[in-house]
């Protein structure tokens, strides 16, 4: 059974990246969220998952818990960055990994969302970062960086991307002579909420470790603007907590 639920979870994010190059959905009219579940068979967790993704994190009802530190080993990368039509897609392989507790997880690629998937007390910030690593025994992890406009805000790995950002969706494409350092996309309060959930677009599948963290990183009008020119909504409605526990490092 483990190594069923292993070999599941291993292929989340390959899957993730596989179904939205395969149907044609999208955030908005008759291939928008309300009908995800309808659009594939292989979708109905989009409809009928208990563990859905994002959430409304309400801090009051958060469970304050002795959670390991987040010891990230990011590594600066050459930039392979993809328009994708619903998002930004960046290429992760060679960025290094993020070790919670005794787990280490490579990161695999990340992508953006305006404005943020999640929220806190019901208000989403202006805009995230998603960072998707996966363990050697194949547990999926979602990282979780928000952000927000700040008339002083300058962030250096989102100034380098929204330069290089395509202007229409197409092919991956490889700048070796563009260096992106992930550690700059991190705040410096490495405190977190953490739940179980699952990818937040088709197939909607479940078993995805989530890590918030809860300070935002600033940016930048102009940064913020780029994104929100080529994505202009790329928010799932927030999903039902259900009876799931969010904790709280702190």
């Amino acid at each position: 059974m483990y190594q069923k639920l292993a070999i599941a979870a291993l292929t989340l994010f390959s899957l993730q990246a596989a179904y939205a190059a395969d149907q044609k959905w999208s955030y908005a009219g008759d291939t928008g969220p309300e009908h995800w579940a309808h659009l594939s068979p292989d979708n109905a967790l989009c409809k009928e998952g208990k563990n859905q993704s994002p959430i409304d994190i309400v801090e009051s009802a958060a469970v304050k818990s002795d959670l390991p530190a987040l010891k990230f080993d990011y590594k600066p990368m050459s930039l392979v960055i993809q328009n994708k039509e619903f998002t930004m897609n960046v290429s992760a392989e060679e960025a290094g990994s993020l070790t919670v507790g005794d787990d280490a997880y490579k990161l695999m690629h990340f992508h953006t969302h305006v404005p943020s998937d999640e929220a806190v007390n019901g208000k989403r910030t202006d805009m995230a970062v998603h960072l998707s690593h996966k363990s050697a025994a194949g547990q999926s992890l979602g990282l979780t960086v928000f952000l927000t406009v700040a008339a002083d805000g300058n962030n250096p790995v989102l100034e380098t991307l929204a330069k290089a950002l395509p202007a229409k969706p197409g092919d991956p494409e490889k700048h070796d002579e563009i260096k992106i350092d992930l550690n700059q996309l991190l705040p410096k309060d490495l405190n977190y909420f953490s739940y179980d959930g699952s990818l937040t677009w088709p197939p909607c599948t479940e078993g995805v470790k989530w890590i918030i963290l809860k300070e935002p990183v600033t940016i930048s009008k102009e940064q913020f603007a780029k994104f929100q020119e080529v994505y202009p909504n790329t928010a799932r409605p927030l999903q039902p907590v259900g009876d799931r526990k969010v904790l709280s490092s702190n």
